[in-house]
């Protein structure tokens, strides 16, 4: 039974006050034969049986919680606590937007709060944001942050070719017209020390990334103090996967300006690649150069403990030509998860899971480079993923992989995609939701393709 908030008397006092006599005359202009098409649809279903269906629909779909899978290059299949999604879907986080009235907003406020803590812990810096997009967007963020330090009285920033290419992309889309000089993309065949010499007096950031894009752990230790001498303060930008810092250094520790990155891993899924939460953190001396929102403590007339917005740097709450970005919204809801992820786990919980991370990769690693035709190209140390040079493209591996293999598999990125030079690569991930039996299966589906097309190979 249908609804209609009208009375018959509305109605016919509406339909006068218009000047037409009844509802069909609304419909004059419309030809007859097309006012009331036969639709053709089925006969009605139940709720039950809707759903039944509905269910059988998205089998067809590949479920990566269903299908192993070893792709990463920036997003990855971790482990999420079920507390994550409850606390998501509670009704006062679930809406909540920009909290800009703060006695209406003190839970949003708080986990916001928590959210910077937790960042500035887990990088080892003074200030945390409430953070951008993407790790991507939080790159770009972190040169314009740099080139506004110098007061845009320097125009080269140096990229190590070895920063994720979807961040460099976004990095040359943000900047474009502002007249940078962006220099790095040619060094790829070099290694990071010699990388780092690009930087001079004209350069006002040097942005590195590790694990980089590879997978390599990068040796940072006294490479800020070379980009500050060389780059006369400089500033050092670095990109880190969160995961990582349960087992290594923070950036904070070894001198790290800025600390970016993408905060997918942080009890987010995959999402089809989005959305996710960029984390951003600084020293508290760049603190006005930063932009986004900032959560502060502070007391009320009463003397009780609250929160507010301290600092809102964005062209919307200052005037537009003195604001430090014109793109920079809070992710609430992401925040919020990697929130309650990284108060769910701890410090050791999160130790374990990158523990866990690391061993299976390795022991994956050690597998492939046993097979015939493969070869793991590692020459540093790497944390969840590495490059495997493979005895033909990607695409036709990963095609057998999910459609001739006897288990479907999603293998790993095709690195040629981005660099040419790098035909037969591939990039494999590892993560906790990896189990041996996953990793042996993706083995031997690698043997079998081999095998399988040995004569092809070789010729």
């Amino acid at each position: 039974m249908v609804f209609v908030p009208h009375t018959e008397e509305e109605r016919q006092a509406m339909l006068k006050a218009i000047g037409v006599e009844k509802m069909d005359d609304l419909f004059y202009d419309v030809p007859a034969r097309y006012r009331y098409p036969t639709l053709g649809l089925e006969a009605p279903l139940t709720e039950m049986e809707v759903l039944e269906e509905l269910r059988e629909l998205s089998e067809a779909n590949l479920n990566a919680y269903r299908t192993p899978t070893f792709l990463g290059a920036g997003i990855y299949r971790h482990w999420v606590p079920a507390v994550v999604d409850y606390v998501l879907s509670r009704g006062e986080f679930y809406t909540a937007y920009t909290p800009y009235q703060a006695e209406i907003s003190q839970g949003t406020l708080t986990a916001i709060f928590e959210y910077q803590s937790l960042i500035c812990d887990l990088t080892g810096m003074e200030v945390a944001n409430a953070s951008h997009y993407d790790g991507a967007t939080a790159a770009a963020e972190a040169v314009i942050q740099a080139y506004n330090v110098f007061r845009g009285k320097r125009k080269k920033v140096v990229l190590a070719p070895t920063l994720h290419p979807h961040y460099r992309e976004v990095i040359r889309t943000y900047t474009q017209g502002m007249g940078l000089e962006i220099v790095g993309d040619e060094a790829l065949e070099k290694p990071l020390e010699e990388v780092v010499e690009m930087v001079d007096e004209q350069t006002f950031a040097f942005i590195v990334q590790t694990p980089n894009f590879f997978g390599e752990i990068e040796p940072l230790e006294g490479l800020a103090d070379e980009v500050h001498t060389r780059g006369k303060k400089a500033l050092l930008a670095v990109a880190v996967n969160p995961i990582s810092l349960g087992l290594l250094k923070p950036p904070g520790e070894y001198g790290a300006d800025i600390v970016f990155g993408d905060g997918q891993p942080l009890g987010l899924g995959l999402n089809f690649g989005g959305p996710t939460l960029g984390f951003y953190a600084t020293k508290m001396r760049y603190v006005h150069q930063m932009a986004g929102r900032i959560v502060g403590e502070t007391k009320d007339v009463e003397g009780k403990r609250g929160f507010v917005l301290t600092l809102t740097s964005r062209e919307q709450h200052i005037r537009r030509h003195r604001a430090t970005s014109n793109i920079c919204s809070n992710q609430g809801i992401m925040t919020l998860a990697a929130t309650v992820y990284l108060s769910a786990l701890g410090k050791d919980g999160l130790r374990k899971v990158a523990l866990a991370n690391y061993h299976k990769a390795h022991y994956a690693a050690e597998r492939i480079a046993a097979l015939p035709g493969y070869t793991v190209v590692a020459d540093k140390p790497f944390f969840n993923e590495f490059v495997v040079e493979c005895p033909a493209p990607v695409a036709e591996i990963n095609d057998f992989l999910l459609n001739e293999w006897d288990y479907e598999i999603i293998g790993g990125y095709d690195l040629s995609r981005d660099y040419p030079h790098l035909a037969r690569h591939m990039l494999v991930a590892v993560t906790e939701m990896n189990g041996r039996d996953e990793i042996d299966d993706f083995v031997e589906a690698l043997r079998a393709f081999a095998d399988y097309h040995q004569v092809e190979v070789e010729a």
